[in-house]
């Protein structure tokens, strides 16, 4: 007995031993904790509410081959504090956040600092390097999560092979421990705690770093999930025209200078509601760079690729020429869309050819028709081909007026690339152009540092209807606010006019539908964040259906506000947002017809008027069928919402 007793006397002394310093951030309100306990190794532990989420979970850094950390001591520890109020530049959720956290900086002898930092809607942490050299590198960074649960999750599933992707993500939705060895993907990472609780993991600030992804699982009772990071490229390859392609990497994930801040490790904790309208992410990243952004004009998009430039209802041959655009610019100024995209097409193939315009192209007249309308144009390219000749298009996008850059292909989130994403966000904004990435990372605060990068891709999007039926349907368009979304703008492209429930879809490249009703359409214009919003359908499609152009055309992209109202992770969403004085409801169901009851407490005293977009009787069938209607309500009002198998409702309301 008395063996015993010292023995278990051994282990607390040797616990204690370990883990000597515990330090620890609790968010403003007081619902969440980050710590970090260390003694021979650094442990990170967050709480949300009375929940452990993560426990005893390792972290390092490994710089020059060396864990950082190893000897090192804590020689000093910085407590401090914010609350202000943020404009945000181009508003998304809100045109202004409450920013408002607890910070401890833990500095180690190594010259390194670990910033902890909680919200009231989550917690975050990074490394900082006052490491006196010009530069360093960072071999690896270890971060294992061990959570204190086999907690249900939305593990990503990237498309491509290795750390090639599009970064167009599918979510499996399973228990963590279920996830395979083998399994990676890039964040974000959405895991359910129970109770109606989430916590979504992303990176933010991945400037001069790689991005963020994951490997699968190790452990039953208390599952871990690791990081893992594309390292820097040695060399690339050029794989047909647009595929720059890693053919060998270096023995580090990044080279960085001695003094450098690493990116944000950002855990947002909340409910479905909270997901909507989290701000955590947004208020990590850094501050415009941009001093006068008065220039930046966020807008709707009338685009051509997507509908195939099959203008069915003119009297010239549709296609890549100088009247098809022509016909663009004119509905867009017709309907007051303040831009059109030029997609692939433009200029003849070949990355080295991105400044020799087509024939059927005389760019300097179609940009002068476009002035003349008050229409901007936005040039479609690859990554490969702009940066093969970087100032020279520049210089003659300028001689253009082109007011935009859709940059597409870039495939990769290495540290490479991601200086890309942000020189090029930096180039345009000296030329005043706005920038929309596709093909390539999600966002990770670049559009809060360069608020000209309007909109990102990242998603399987409508596109992918052009060629399949799994992907962008409505199961994976419900998800997608609670995950991909919650990090950035998204380019989904939505706005197809011919809809078709399930049993009714054919797969059409040059004449596409979506799955689902038009309602359930509509509503992305509301439920969607995307500064730079695009009608992916055809002028002569839009005009055929003109109760739902009025709609659109009007929606507005930036918001002012947002009221998070009935939501389901991965089942239905429904979301208010406000711009000026005018209220607008977006609501979408996945494959099962719903009916809810949305309350419109948000509102102002006062009668308002309400008109609604929402599937008619005959939508289980036929996707078209679209009901308007309008009655007045007021803040003591309920709406009742019935949606469709994959439909939707929309609404604009005004005050009387």
């Amino acid at each position: 007995m008395k063996s015993s007793v010292l023995f278990v006397l051994f282990l607390l002394f040797v616990s204690f031993g370990a883990f000597a310093s515990v330090e620890e951030v609790v968010s403003p309100s007081g619902e969440h904790s980050i710590s970090v306990a260390y003694g021979d190794c650094l442990k990170l532990s967050i709480k949300s509410g009375d929940q452990l989420v993560l426990d005893d979970s390792s972290i390092s850094l490994v710089v020059d081959g060396v864990d950082a950390l190893s000897g090192a001591e804590i020689v000093g520890v910085v407590d401090s504090s914010e609350s202000n109020i943020v404009d945000v530049v181009v508003p998304n959720t809100f045109s202004q956040f409450k920013e408002n956290y607890n910070q401890k900086k833990i500095i180690f002898s190594s010259g390194l600092s670990l910033v902890l930092r909680a919200y009231d809607d989550g917690v975050a942490y990074r490394w900082e390097s006052n490491i006196q050299k010009d530069e360093i590198f960072i071999t690896n960074e270890k971060i294992d999560l061990q959570f204190a649960y086999n907690f249900n999750s939305f593990f990503p599933r990237p498309n491509g092979v290795g750390f090639f992707s599009h970064h167009e993500n599918l979510f499996r939705y399973q228990r963590i421990s279920h996830v395979r060895s083998s399994a990676k993907g890039a964040v974000p990472y959405l895991v359910e705690l129970g109770g109606g609780r989430y916590m979504l993991l992303s990176d933010v600030n991945v400037e001069h770093y790689p991005g963020l992804w994951l490997s699968g699982t190790r452990g039953l009772v208390n599952p871990i999930v690791s990081a893992i990071f594309p390292k820097y490229p040695a060399s690339e390859n050029l794989v047909g025209d647009r595929s720059l392609m890693v053919g060998k990497s270096e023995d580090y994930i990044a080279k960085i200078s001695g003094k450098s801040t690493m990116p944000w490790r950002a855990f947002v904790l909340t409910d479905a509601n909270g997901l909507l309208t989290s701000s955590m992410l947004y208020l990590l990243a850094e501050p415009s760079r941009i001093d006068d952004v008065s220039w930046i004009k966020p807008g709707l998009v009338s685009w051509d690729w997507w509908n195939d430039w099959n203008l069915t209802t003119v009297d010239f041959k549709p296609g890549i020429n100088q009247q098809t655009y022509m016909h663009y610019i004119d509905f867009a100024s017709e309907y007051g869309l303040p831009y059109i995209i030029l997609d692939e097409g433009w200029s003849k193939r070949g990355p080295e050819n991105l400044l020799s315009v087509i024939e059927e192209i005389d760019m300097p007249a179609l940009s002068e028709y476009a002035t003349s309308k008050n229409v901007g144009l936005i040039l479609w390219m690859t990554s490969i081909a702009l940066d093969m000749n970087y100032d020279a298009a520049f210089e003659q996008f300028k001689k253009w007026n082109v007011k935009g850059l859709k940059v597409d292909f870039l495939q990769r989130d290495d540290q490479k690339m991601m200086e890309f994403c942000y020189r090029v966000s930096a180039t345009a904004a000296k030329y005043k152009m706005l920038v929309d990435i596709h093909g390539g990372p999600k966002p990770v605060g670049i559009s809060r540092t360069y608020p000209n990068l309007l909109t990102i891709e990242s998603v399987q999007g409508l596109e992918q209807n052009k060629w399949s039926s799994k992907n962008a349907n409505p199961e994976m368009a419900v998800l997608l606010p609670f995950t991909r979304m919650v990090v950035g703008p998204m380019d989904y492209t939505p706005g197809a006019m011919q809809n078709r429930q399930r049993l009714k879809y054919r797969i059409s490249y040059s004449s596409p539908k979506s799955l689902g009703t038009r309602a359930h359409q509509l509503a992305m214009y509301v439920v969607y964040i995307s500064p730079l919003q695009m009608l992916a359908d055809t002028p002569c499609n839009y005009r055929a259906n003109p109760e739902s152009l009025n709609f659109i055309k009007d929606v507005p992209v930036v918001w002012d506000e947002t009221v998070a109202l009935e939501n389901r992770v991965g089942d239905y969403v429904a979301v208010a947002r406000r711009s000026g004085d005018t209220w607008y409801i977006g609501a979408m169901t996945d494959w099962t017809a719903r009916e809810l009851t949305l309350s419109l407490g948000f509102l102002a005293d006062g009668e308002w008027e309400m008109t609604l977009y929402a599937d008619g009787e005959k939508a289980n069938t036929d996707g078209t069928d679209l009901k308007v209607s309008s009655e007045n309500v007021n803040n003591q009002s309920e709406v009742r919402v019935k949606m469709a198998r994959g439909g939707g409702f929309a609404a604009v309301i005004k005050k009387k």
